[in-house]
């Protein structure tokens, strides 16, 4: 069996980084396809995420630093088409600040799902709209809540492991289901706050090969709500969704290597046990091993570079250092999600090589 059937991962997830130019309707191109999950931040400015996804369509807008219910065609600039190799950005009724301000430096990490608007699931107790890439393992995942004790089919073929949920009608935090911590327990994307546990989230349940489980929580099944889901199940050479412990060690360098089996692209963080920030690296955005540029996903700040938050990109892995930061305090817990640049060895037995 070969080591992995994605040897070209930027088919599947790829981060541009771009300069905006301040003209409405600009295409940006380069992404290597069609994206369906556009995830845009402004580097330099106090702004927020915006988050676009083809099945809820173009022109609707969520925040993974904010609550806030979804909005169409967002004052301060949005996605307002996804093309064949990007998207188009459009400015709102006041700017185009958040997405495509002038000379402005921007960065969006972009997915592949299926190409699709989405079809019909009725693997489970509500008919959810899937648009699923069987092979990278992602779906977006569009379903009505009943406020009832129900599952949501995925569409993936195997059980996710993390899956981020936001209600679209309603103010309620993001609820982030990762399997290292399992089905009790709940941590919020837009804040910075340790885990909770709650029954009425997942519903006690792990997700299956088909569906997920929900309770009766607002943030994941309100009654007659839309509610949109990013699930992501694990495909070797290509993603991982683990969790470390934090060591600090002594001194400012510290070894806490954690194996991925590829060269990672994009790498999030959150502790788990304590307040702390969620932070993203990329191998795209300025800085490089130790000092890689970091963003907040809970926060609208600009980027940081601060070389006690940084981490390795290394051939077959990341090593985050310093136990000064948020990313490997020592007595701290730490989840991750992380998708490739190449596999640590192709399906042709061709190992990568570090930064």
């Amino acid at each position: 069996m070969a080591y992995t059937d994605i040897d070209k991962s930027d088919d599947y997830f790829n981060t541009l980084i771009y300069t905006g130019n301040g003209t409405s309707g600009r295409s940006v191109t380069g992404v290597g396809f069609k994206p369906d999950w556009v995830w845009i931040k402004n580097r330099d400015d106090g702004d927020p995420h915006k988050l676009f996804d083809v099945v809820r369509g173009a022109s609707k807008s969520i925040k993974s630093n904010s609550s806030d219910a979804e909005v169409t065609n967002e004052e301060n600039g949005y996605v307002s088409a996804f093309n064949t190799d990007g998207f188009t950005l459009t400015a709102g009724s006041s700017s185009q600040q958040d997405v495509n301000n002038n000379g402005e430096k921007y960065v969006a990490w972009n997915w592949l799902a299926n190409n699709t608007s989405g079809s019909s699931n009725t693997n489970g107790s509500i008919t959810s709209t899937v648009s699923a890439n069987t092979t990278s393992g992602f779906s977006i995942v569009s379903y009505t809540g009943t406020g009832s004790n129900a599952t949501v089919g995925h569409g993936l073929g195997v059980a996710p492991k993390m899956i981020l949920v936001k209600n679209k009608n309603t103010t309620n935090s993001w609820e982030v289901f990762h399997a290292s911590r399992g089905a009790t327990k709940v941590i919020l994307l837009n804040r910075d706050e340790a885990e909770q546990t709650l029954s009425s989230s997942w519903n006690n349940t792990a997700p299956t090969s088909s569906v997920f489980s929900i309770g009766t929580a607002v943030s994941t099944n309100g009654s007659g709500n839309g509610l949109i889901a990013y699930c992501f199940a694990e495909k070797k050479g290509f993603s991982k969704f683990g969790s470390y412990d934090g060591n600090a060690g002594v001194g400012a360098f510290v070894n806490n290597f954690q194996y991925l089996g590829f060269k990672p692209a994009f790498v999030m963080i959150k502790c788990y046990n304590a307040v702390e920030s969620w932070n993203v690296f990329d191998n795209k955005r300025n800085g490089y091993n130790y000092q890689n540029n970091y963003l907040v996903p809970n926060s609208a700040n600009a980027e940081v570079s601060a070389p006690n938050q940084g981490i390795d990109l290394l051939s077959n892995g990341f090593n985050p250092y310093y136990g000064t930061g948020t990313i490997n305090r020592s007595g701290k817990s730490y989840i991750y999600m992380a998708f490739a640049e190449s596999p640590f060895t192709t399906s042709t037995g061709i190992p990568t090589t570090a930064r």
